[in-house]
């Protein structure tokens, strides 16, 4: 490490299969640094989050949680289940937004890669959502206080989307730079047709940086039509631009069509701080009996890793990653899938197949 010190990461559980697949994320990232010479890297620091935060602490994101995270280099958050909290707390902004609201996680990086052995729609997909986080039409975030949402009438309901210049350039420059690394090619994705002056300034202020990146080619669909591109031809895509609520459909979509959620990472960061987050829910139907498959969870750890690495100068972390991924893929080839991939390996099956391959 450049300074020398572990690195500091938050762990939060959360609800459902959380304390399953969440363990098993550090389990492997342990196991990397180890096998990397790196053991003793991460200091990881448990917080309160969830149901169990709520029944010990009142609240599903107590002030002490918010408070450690602001001295964290980066954590890693499990699903959360905020449909069945208790009133008040279901109807306050989920643990999640709120954390990505408090400290401007602006740019959800959502990938979406076929593994080989898994039943992927397409054999070939390789592709990156960029999603702009902080805005556009879900209503939990797109205001300083309070939702975009409210009711004048008990018969009427009413929503807003927020779309700004310095939103759309920032996650616009981060999309960019992230396909001059990869194989040159964005696609901005909006509703321009309809959505003329909230998606078409999306489109057009993305359109903008072009002259700045010569080398990659910009193309532009539609909402509606982007779903059919993705699943007749996903492994024609690299890099995916979209507003918040857009891209959030589109990485289920993406992440179903090149395998199962199951392996479907993602992180959330702002300039500072970052997020590892799995683009799944809780599954509660399956919570406790070990069946959870935490390939999104351990990716989405090795994500972190790599932010890490390359915000603070320390190239051992993308490797570390990079060895993370070709473990979970090998895992996945060799047989030891979770059974929303087919197989019938238990979490620890598949965490112990991961942990084996590294460094092999």
């Amino acid at each position: 490490m450049t300074d020398a010190r572990p690195y500091r990461l938050g762990v939060l559980d959360g609800d459902g299969i959380g304390p399953e697949i969440v363990p098993a994320s550090l389990d492997v990232l342990d196991a990397v640094l180890a096998a990397t010479g790196r053991a003793g890297g991460i200091e990881w620091m448990r917080l309160p989050m969830g149901r169990s935060a709520i029944d010990e602490h009142g609240a599903a994101m107590p002030d002490e949680t918010l408070h450690a995270l602001a001295t964290l280099d980066g954590w890693i958050m499990g699903p959360h289940d905020s449909a069945s909290y208790p009133e008040p707390h279901r109807s306050q902004l989920n643990p999640s937004g709120l954390v990505r609201k408090k400290f401007d996680l602006f740019a959800n990086i959502r990938p979406a890669k076929t593994f080989p052995g898994t039943r992927a729609v397409c054999a070939n997909a390789d592709l990156v959502i960029v999603r702009e986080n902080t805005q556009g039409f879900y209503a939990d975030r797109n205001t300083y206080l309070g939702t975009g949402e409210w009711m004048p009438t008990a018969d009427v309901a009413i929503a807003q989307a927020i779309f700004t210049r310095p939103a759309i350039e920032r996650i616009a420059r981060q999309a960019f730079e992230l396909a001059r690394r990869r194989r040159k090619h964005l696609t901005i994705v909006h509703k321009a047709n309809v959505l003329r002056v909230t998606t078409g300034m999306f489109r057009s202020i993305v359109e903008e940086f072009a002259p700045e990146y010569p080398d990659v080619t910009v193309d532009a669909f539609h909402m509606d039509a982007m779903t059919v591109h993705l699943v007749r031809r996903a492994g024609d895509f690299d890099v995916i631009v979209a507003e918040n609520m857009f891209g959030d459909i589109l990485s289920d979509l993406a992440g179903e069509v090149s395998g199962s959620l199951g392996v479907a990472a993602s992180l959330n960061h702002s300039t500072d701080k970052a997020m590892a987050q799995a683009a799944h829910g809780s599954a509660p139907d399956i919570a406790g009996q070990g069946v959870a498959n935490p390939a999104a969870m351990i990716l989405s750890a090795a994500m972190l890793l790599g932010w890490l690495g390359a915000r603070n100068d320390d190239m051992a972390l993308p490797r570390a990653a990079a060895e993370i991924e070709r473990g979970v893929s090998a895992a996945i080839a060799g047989g030891s899938a979770t059974r929303d991939l087919g197989g019938s390996a238990s979490t620890a099956g598949f965490v112990a197949a991961v942990v084996a391959e590294l460094g092999s």
